[in-house]
Order: structure tokens, then C-alpha cells, then sequence
């Protein structure tokens, strides 16, 4: 049984072609200059602070959510389905080209992203299990705009965990179809039941879950990779030639698959990396930390992770591997094929497995980005109850989606999130960057572990609760 519908299309390609890709685009291009390539200038600081923990001064230590947590809540819901089905599907349509625009948002998009969950440290809010936030919050307390929070809120509770959600289980349950013949109804009801007894625990229970999986399974894949690549080692040239030649050259433009790469890589860049469309900055609300430039950064880090780590990965095994792209698979299912052509058969086994980590980890980050969002709306117990059962629903729903309709479903909502998004970074970006002068100030005199408090900023300190 399927469910299919395909009027969503049409959607996808005005608001895609015509309005999300100028100016997520522009957004980074403007990020970067303003912020002096604040990507590239402090990657070394960035690896310092991933494994900062919360200060030890603090008394209510065990009731935070440390950096690395935080850090590792993030790249569960980032490290996914993007990386595996989302890169064979964006090759697919758009050619190998679409990798080298994918490496160029997620280079670019780091900068957004910087910017995003440094607004996010900065307007956070005390809640009763850890610290909350997210561009609902910066909307309200920094634009004043508690409509545009409210709306932020519900368009994200709805991309997240619904729409990607959707797009997981079903791409968990294609791929153990393919490796084991499991029925997709009955995997879909297994990870509906393994959803709602981890969601249901909170966000101690999903950080911990995530700090568990995200670093091993990261790591394993990692390795299958490095081995694929380093057997096809003579291929490699070949294989960034093409990206490169497909990226730019006169017969992909004038055939039209020049655009295909551009919309297909920028797309499925930004639902891997998500750079820019407000979901990190609720991660990177709930940490502890002495200055909110450094939540800002280590998510930087995390969209270089992300894309030019793990997605290149995927990208790499396919095109070296030799497998056709119009052989009819797409998604993780050429994934799937790419691996098994070099490793034998237990390759559909492994791809199974590491897509059940990877996308079972996403799920849960998700939902904790819905989560943080029904609490903006609304305190009624009931409505959380409510919504975690409805995202339980959307896992099971998931599984029996084509797809298109999956891919379709969350492109569309995750554009109208992005939107809003970035119309409200860009208002607030100066703040953002005033941060980031203190933070470099501070480094500057000595001073090894920078704090922050709303005193310099006396314009907004009333609208500041932690700092």
C-alpha cells in the first residue's frame, strides 16, 4: 500500500527557482562579508569548543545541556536521510553537478548558520529541564513580532515532524525492504513504537540517545567510505572532473541539467545541512555556555561536517562505483547498489543498518524541534501529548508514502520555513555580529574563556533573561 500525490510539484518549482535559492544565496554571500569569513578564520576555535563542557562552577550542572550535547542533538537531526538518499536522489536529477553546489551552500551556508544560533544563545529562556530557544523566541523578544514566532513555530513543528519525518521512515523502510524483504507497514509500525518511548522521555533522553548514536554511527560510515574511495583511488580525479565539468560546462547548460544541478544540489544541501532554516538554532538554544558566539560557532561547524564530510561520502561512492544513474533507482536504494557493487552483497545489509542509525537519529531530533516550538505556542500538557502522538502517526504514514510525495511534502514546507527564517536573521544579524566582535575583542586581550553579559548591549538587556 502507497499513498501518492503529486500536485506539490508545481509548488516546489516557483518557490525553489524563483525565490529560495536568490536568497538563500544571497544571504550567505552577505553573512560571510559581514562576519570577515568567520567560517574559515576560526575553524581552529571551532574544534576547541565542541568538547567545552558546562562549567564546573555551575551548581545545577546535571540540569544543563552541555555544548557537545547540544552539538550532537544537532547533527542527529542534520546527519540523515540527506546525506544518503538525498545526495543519490540530487545526483539523479541534477547530474554529478549537483554535489559541487551542495559543498558551495554548505561553505557559503555556514555563515548563516553562525549567525542563526548565535541569536538563538542570545534570547534563550529558562525552561524547567534545560535552557530553550530557537528564532520563535528571537522573533518575539528580538523583532518584537510574536505572530512571526507563532507562525515560525507551527511551520516548523509541521516541517519537522511531520514532513522530514515522513521522509526517514520512509527511506528506513525502502531500505530494509530491499536488504531483508520486511514489509514497510510492519517497519513502520517498529520505529513508530521506538519513537514514542524516546520522545516521550524529553530531551535529557534524546540528547543522550543522540551523543550515543551520532558519534559511532558517523564514525563507522565514515570508514566504509574512506575504504570504498581509497579501493577506487585511480577513479577520484575522474570523479571531481565530472562534478566540476557537470557543474559548469556548455552542454549541461544548454541542455538545461545546469539548473538541475544548481536547485537539485542547493535543495538537498539545505535539507542535509540545514543552514539557515531556523531547525540548529533550537539545538543550539538548549546549551550551556559563558558567550552565545560559541554555540554559534561549533554549528558552523556542523554544517562543514555535515555536507563536505558525510554527504561527500555518499557522493563519492556513487560516482566512483560506476553504477548507472538512469538504471530507475534513486534515493537509497542507488545508494544501496553503489556499495553493494564494491563490498558484495552484505552491502544492502550495511546500508540498511547505517540508514536505521542515521535516520532513527534524525527522528528524534526532529521531533525535539517541534517540541521546543509547541512549548513557544502554548503550555498545555495535552497539546504535547497530542503532537508527539501525531509525529508517531507521520512515522507510521512515512512508511507507506511514495517517494516523491515524501521528498515533495517536506521541500515545500521546508522552503516556507526557510523563508521566515532568514527574513528574521537578517533584521537581527547585526546583533549577532556585535557578538561576534566582543567574543574576537576578548580572545584578543588573553582572555582564554570569553564571557558575555546583557550590559553591553544595553539597548535589548530587558529583553535578554540568561545573560
Amino acid at each position: 500500500m502507497q499513498l501518492d500525490f503529486s500536485i506539490l510539484d508545481q509548488i516546489n518549482d516557483v518557490l525553489w527557482t524563483y525565490v529560495l535559492i536568490l536568497l538563500l544565496v544571497g544571504c550567505a554571500l552577505y553573512f560571510t562579508v559581514k562576519s570577515r569569513f568567520v567560517q574559515f578564520r576560526m575553524i581552529g576555535e571551532m574544534f576547541r569548543l565542541v568538547g567545552e563542557a558546562v562549567p564546573k562552577s555551575d551548581g545545577n550542572r546535571g540540569k544543563h545541556i552541555s555544548s557537545f550535547q547540544a552539538f550532537m542533538v544537532s547533527l542527529a537531526a542534520r546527519i540523515g536521510t540527506g546525506n544518503m538518499a538525498g545526495v543519490a536522489t540530487a545526483i539523479t536529477v541534477g547530474g554529478p553537478g549537483a554535489v559541487f553546489w551542495m559543498w558551495l551552500i554548505a561553505l557559503l551556508g555556514s555563515a548563516t548558520g553562525f549567525i542563526e544560533s548565535t541569536l538563538a544563545q542570545l534570547y534563550k529562556r529558562k525552561g524547567k529541564e534545560a535552557f530553550i530557544g530557537g528564532p520563535a523566541y528571537y522573533m518575539q523578544y528580538g523583532l518584537n513580532r510574536r505572530w512571526m514566532g507563532v507562525l515560525f513555530a507551527i511551520l516548523i513543528s509541521i516541517t519537522f515532524g511531520f514532513a522530514y519525518n515522513s521522509v526517514q521512515s520512509n527511506t528506513i523502510c525502502a531500505a530494509w525492504d530491499k536488504a531483508f524483504g520486511i514489509d514497510t507497514l510492519w517497519m513502520g509500525v517498529i520505529l513508530t513504537v521506538f519513537t514514542l518511548i524516546i520522545i516521550f522521555g524529553g530531551i535529557h533522553r534524546i540528547a543522550k540517545v543522540s551523543s550515543t548514536i551520532v558519534p559511532v554511527m558517523a564514525i563507522a560510515y565514515f570508514l566504509i567510505a574512506t575504504g570504498i574511495i581509497l579501493f577506487n583511488l585511480p577513479r577520484i580525479p575522474e570523479v571531481l572532473v565530472s562534478i566540476v565539468k557537470s557543474a559548469f560546462g556548455w552542454e549541461q547548460a544548454l541542455g538545461g541539467g545546469l539548473g538541475a544541478a544548481v536547485v537539485q544540489g542547493i535543495k538537498r544541501g539545505l535539507f542535509s545541512n540545514e543552514a539557515g532554516e531556523g531547525s540548529t538554532p533550537n539545538a543550539a538554544a538548549t546549551a550551556h555556555v559563558t558567550h552565545p558566539v560559541k554555540q554559534g560557532l561549533i554549528q558552523a561547524l556542523g554544517v562543514f561536517t555535515d555536507t563536505l564530510l558525510v554527504c561527500s561520502c555518499t557522493a563519492f561512492i556513487i560516482l566512483a562505483s560506476g553504477v548507472p544513474l538512469d538504471s530507475g533507482e534513486t534515493g537509497i536504494q542507488l545508494t544501496q547498489s553503489a556499495i553493494t557493487s564494491q563490498i558484495g552483497p552484505i552491502g544492502n545489509a550495511v546500508v540498511a543498518l547505517t540508514i536505521l542509525l542515521f535516520a532513527f537519529s534524525s527522528i528524534i531530533g526532529n521531533y525535539y524541534y517541534g517540541e521546543s516550538n509547541i512549548r513557544f505556542i502554548t503550555p498545555k500538557r495535552w497539546v504535547l501529548y497530542g503532537y508527539r502522538l501525531l509525529v508517531g502517526g507521520m512515522v507510521l504514514l512515512g512508511s507507506l508514502m511514495t517517494l516523491d510525495l515524501a521528498w515533495s511534502f517536506a521541500d515545500v514546507t521546508m522552503a516556507c520555513l526557510t523563508l521566515c527564517n532568514l527574513i528574521a536573521i537578517v533584521q537581527l544579524s547585526r546583533q549577532a555580529l556585535f557578538l561576534l566582535d566582543d567574543y574576537r575583542k576578548q580572545k584578543r586581550q588573553g582572555i582564554k574563556d570569553p564571557t558575555f553579559s546583557k550590559s553591553s548591549m544595553p539597548d535589548i538587556a530587558d529583553r535578554l533573561e540568561c545573560w
